[in-house]
């Protein structure tokens, strides 16, 4: 901190306290340049240090200290008017509207005080010669705040009518306030009417959008539009995360989250702002804070996790239905000092209303993670049995239709029916059933159970059923690794099955399921015979599975029955057959092969069994380069899989079918399958792996559409999860350069550096070293943009080495181009800066001298040659200073003419395909000439832009704005008399 001497280190110090961030230590420094303020004997400073004090106090949770330095700035006014200058004048008059809602803000100033300063108000404004707009809008949000519709209708009315002048709210603000009231009428619709131009950007100020974003997430949940509310918060809630003043904003945000399945997200947001608890600066931000902390425990409570610990008021631990019975009474204890201010009942039915409100939307993925998943279904208590169980026939009729149809939760009913059937007398071949099924649920562990269902079975007398159990028992065992010992092991029921199956002493579902079991142990060694056998054993064991197979095929290929088990044994030999394909590098057959095996399973009316294969079509299909392919195979596993997919599952297909679409241009639609991804990944507990993938890849989506606030936040929530180890040094790369390009777009300039300088080490170490470069130089731009010049040269300097290092002439021109005029912006910095320029001229004719034959490389070249000096033109003539002599200015001007001269000539050069930067150049040398007094050079140049356009199409945006340009600058020439 400077030492405070006179009045201008005072101004200084004050500016540079408004950009500290909102909060105590801003405020105690306001107090003390107050101080500083009345040592200097200046009565204007004082003044100048009470606004800034009153300002940051209304930008900060210390509102109720607004009053005492406006108290003290309205006496000096009514004593001494003439100590204020103008711009302190309109600021008296515009803090009367802060005052207003202060009051409003603090239960202990009574009505009959509001009521009267707004008499005082209107009376103040009046005097001064002002609209009666702020006036009416005050008085509206007083009407407002108790619940006097009437009133508030009349004052609303009067408020719009009212002329806007230099006293009314900015436009933004404005509709806001006119958007809250229509919502609070019931009108959401009309609302985001009204909000919409705040939303798009056309009106914003300094605590808009944030405040529109933050009050239409409720209105467009209650409308349906969940992806419209999705994104304003994600791109919401970065606006007011750092904004101590917006606590009623930062409540919408947690209400948002415990209104949509986000309990998670909720609390962490909570734990972001623990002072929100307590500070009481402005009590009716915290009422609405306390009220949406209620409703977010209280459901966390309802669906089973009261007992949770959660952050609240620093100074004990907290469970969620601690805090809500905390949070409930600290409300309603507030609100009841309002109504009791107030007189009416206003405010506590409203915060009960808000504490009561049910969920809007079940779950809504947002794309960003949490540090811990809050599942309501999982959490929520088993609702009791009320009624009977089925009896243990009904069960196993049951558990047989599931089983004999292959519907997926088959093997919960068969536990079913062993949990009924535990001290029952039953028929061995209800016991066979049992046991085999037990077995099916404990995979490779399942072999003995498999022998004892297949003794069940032959004591039942159904000898092909215990031949099926027996292969079963093989298979499993060539799961745990022992191929041989399994192929040995099914022989002997593979003999006796084609045995029995010629005498019609069985059928077909069970010598299918004998010889689908023998396929299957054959096609493990498949895959044990990768890269450990040579070729002509690798080909006898290929050759010997499709026997396998296809003798399979020919007992059940042309099925026509209603065995749904001998139609999925068909459609599956289909797959085997496609994967012994591709293990021989006959690809598009298998591709043919695999959309066979998946139509049978969708005709047998097992659609949830193709998934795993059209999940390996779509793979093969982009492979070959068939990306419509791909989708339409992904699109079939997600619609097929359906309600049995598992989490996981649905994640990876999600997440393949968004590469997808992503790949094709398909930005939106691939932005959606990510989101789900990420959503997906997160239940099956695999946010760190598969759940950063997608939201790395939702991030990059996002970018693509412009939406830069929220593919930041995403982006920001996949970093700490990605790692080199797991996701490779690329992905970590790519993360943080597309979050810097996104910081960029934000204005975030220092913190795009610092993630583009991260990305550049890490990509310091790759071999190729194109992306280290372009790194560098994009950090470059971002330190210039933040105001470090000197970093942002180093920058470009590493980048400059790195571009010649890669022979990218064009990339080291450009960083030449960017150190000039950085140099520019530094004292004494002009002649460094004609120097970078110099030099970048001179590799680029070094480059066309040394150009071969590549005429397009030319001509690249050339391009870079006429842009370069086109810049060389305008650095000169800005590099011409305002208070040197007319001799150095003229010489200046001179030098920048030849430079935009040549320009002219090198894009003259290139002919039509550089026409808009050859006439972009001829009117820059027009205007140059003008300012060195040659009227007729000048008028030259217009009229060689005008003949060149002459003809163009109204649509050539380019073609008018030139022509416009030109014929201004004909019209400025004759006004002079030098037409």
């Amino acid at each position: 901190m400077s030492e405070i001497t006179d009045f201008d280190s005072l101004r200084r110090e004050m500016a540079e306290n408004a950009e500290r961030p909102e909060g105590p230590a801003r405020n105690a420094r306001a107090e003390q340049l107050l101080a500083e303020a009345e040592k200097l004997g200046v009565p204007l400073a004082v003044i100048e240090a009470l606004g800034h004090q009153l300002k940051v106090y209304n930008y900060s949770s210390e509102k109720d200290k607004m009053f005492v330095p406006f108290a003290r700035l309205l006496r000096m006014w009514d004593e001494r008017p003439e100590d204020f200058d103008e711009y302190e004048v309109h600021s008296l008059h515009w803090v009367f509207k802060w005052m207003s809602s202060g009051m409003l803000d603090q239960p202990h100033v009574p009505l009959a005080s509001i009521e009267k300063w707004l008499g005082e108000m209107e009376h103040r404004y009046r005097l001064a010669g002002h609209s009666e707009r702020a006036v009416r809008g005050a008085e509206f949000s007083v009407a407002a705040h108790l619940g006097d519709v009437p009133r508030a209708e009349r004052a609303y009315a009067a408020w719009l009518a009212a002329d806007r002048d230099s006293m009314a709210d900015c436009h933004a603000c404005e509709l806001h306030e006119q958007g809250w009231w229509q919502v609070r009428q019931g009108h959401d619709t009309e609302a985001l009417e009204l909000w919409a131009p705040v939303l798009e950007g056309r009106f914003t100020c300094a605590h808009e959008p944030h405040a529109v974003l933050a009050s239409s997430l409720v209105p467009l949940l209650r409308l349906g539009r969940t992806d419209e509310a999705r994104a304003h918060h994600l791109r919401g809630f970065r606006l007011v995360r750092g904004m101590e003043s917006m606590r009623g904003a930062y409540a919408d945000h947690v209400e948002f989250c415990a209104l949509t399945g986000n309990e998670a997200r909720g609390l962490e947001l909570l734990a972001e702002r623990p002072a929100y608890f307590t500070d009481t600066g402005q009590p009716r931000s915290r009422l609405d804070f306390l009220s949406v902390v209620t409703l977010l425990m209280e459901r966390l409570d309802a669906v089973g996790l009261g007992g949770r610990q959660v952050p609240g008021p620093a100074g004990r631990t907290w469970t969620a239905r601690e805090l809500a019975a905390h949070a409930r009474a600290e409300a309603l204890a507030l609100a009841v000092r309002f109504d009791e201010r107030n007189f009416t009942s206003y405010v506590s039915e409203r915060a009960r209303a808000r504490m009561a409100q049910p969920p809007l939307v079940e779950r809504l993925p947002l794309g960003v993670r949490t540090a811990h998943r809050v599942s309501a279904a999982a959490a929520a208590a088993p609702a009791p049995v009320t009624v009977e169980a089925p009896d243990l026939p009904a069960l196993l009729a049951e558990a047989r239709r599931m089983s004999d149809t292959l519907q997926p939760n088959a093997m919960d009913a068969w536990a079913a029916v062993s949990r009924a059937a535990a001290d029952a007398e039953l028929e061995a071949r209800d016991r066979a059933e049992i046991a085999d099924h037990e077995a099916m649920d404990r995979g490779p562990e399942g072999a003995g159970l498999f022998e004892r269902a297949a003794e069940l079975y032959a004591e039942a007398g159904d000898a092909g059923e215990a031949l099926a159990a027996r292969t079963r028992a093989a298979y499993v065992r060539a799961l745990a690794g022992r191929v041989d010992e399994a192929l040995a092991a099914v022989e002997e029921p593979y003999d006796q099955v084609l045995a029995l199956y010629a005498e019609d002493a069985t059928g077909v579902r069970q010598t299918a399921s004998v010889l689908m079991g023998r396929a299957r142990i054959v096609m493990r060694r498949v895959l044990d015979a990768d890269g450990t056998a040579g070729e002509a054993a690798g080909e006898a064991v290929l050759a010997e599975a499709e026997a396998a197979v296809r003798e399979l095929l020919a007992l059940v290929g042309g099925y026509t029955g209603d065995d749904v088990r001998i139609a999925s044994r068909g459609a599956e030999a289909q797959a085997m057959l496609a994967e012994l394909a591709v293990r021989r590098g006959d690809l598009e057959p298998a591709v043919e092969l695999l959309g066979r095996a998946t139509a049978a399973f969708v005709e047998a009316g097992l659609p949830w069994f193709a998934v795993e294969y059209e999940a390996r079509l779509a793979g093969l299909s982009h492979h070959l380069g068939d990306i419509s392919g791909a989708e339409r195979a992904l699109r079939a596993a997600l619609e097929h899989g359906g309600a049995h997919l598992e989490a996981v599952g649905r994640a990876q297909l999600h997440l393949q079918l968004g590469e997808v679409l992503g790949g094709r241009g398909l930005s939106v639609e691939a932005a959606e399958h990510a989101l789900e991804a990420a959503h997906w990944a997160d239940e099956a507990g695999e946010s760190r792996t598969l759940g950063a993938w997608a939201r790395q890849q939702l991030g990059g989506f996002l970018l693509r559409q412009g939406r830069f606030a929220e593919a930041a936040e995403v982006l920001e929530s996949a970093l700490p999860d990605l790692s080199a180890e797991t996701h490779g040094d690329g992905a970590v790369v790519q993360t943080q350069w597309w979050l810097g390009d996104c910081l960029s777009e934000l204005g975030e300039h220092r913190a795009a550096a610092e993630r583009r300088l991260q990305a550049a080490e890490i990509a310091r170490h790759w071999p190729e070293q194109h992306d280290h470069a372009t790194l560098a130089h994009l950090a470059g731009e971002s330190l210039g943009a933040a105001g470090q010049p000197a970093d942002a040269d180093r920058a470009y300097a590493r980048a400059g080495e790195l571009w010649r290092s890669l022979g990218n002439v064009h990339g080291l021109v450009r960083s030449l181009r960017a150190r000039a005029w950085l140099a520019l912006r530094t004292e004494d910095g002009a002649g460094a800066a004609r120097e970078s320029m110099a030099d970048a001229v001179r590799e680029c004719e070094a480059a066309l001298g040394a150009a071969g034959t590549d005429e397009g490389a030319r001509q690249r070249l050339v391009a870079e040659l006429g842009h370069t000096h086109r810049q060389f033109g305008d650095l000169l003539a800005r590099s011409a200073a305002e208070d040197a002599d007319d001799d150095s200015i003229r010489g200046a001007l001179e030098d920048a003419l030849a430079q935009v001269t040549e320009a002219v000539a090198v894009f003259a050069s290139l002919g039509d395909d550089a026409l808009d930067s050859r006439t972009g150049a001829e009117l820059a040398a027009g205007w140059l000439e003008a300012d060195l007094g040659r009227p007729a050079r000048a008028a030259a140049h217009a009229r060689a832009v005008l003949a060149a356009y002459d003809g163009a199409g109204d649509e050539d945006e380019t073609a008018q704005e030139r022509r416009s340009e030109a014929e201004q600058m004909v019209q400025v020439l004759k006004e002079q008399g030098a037409g």
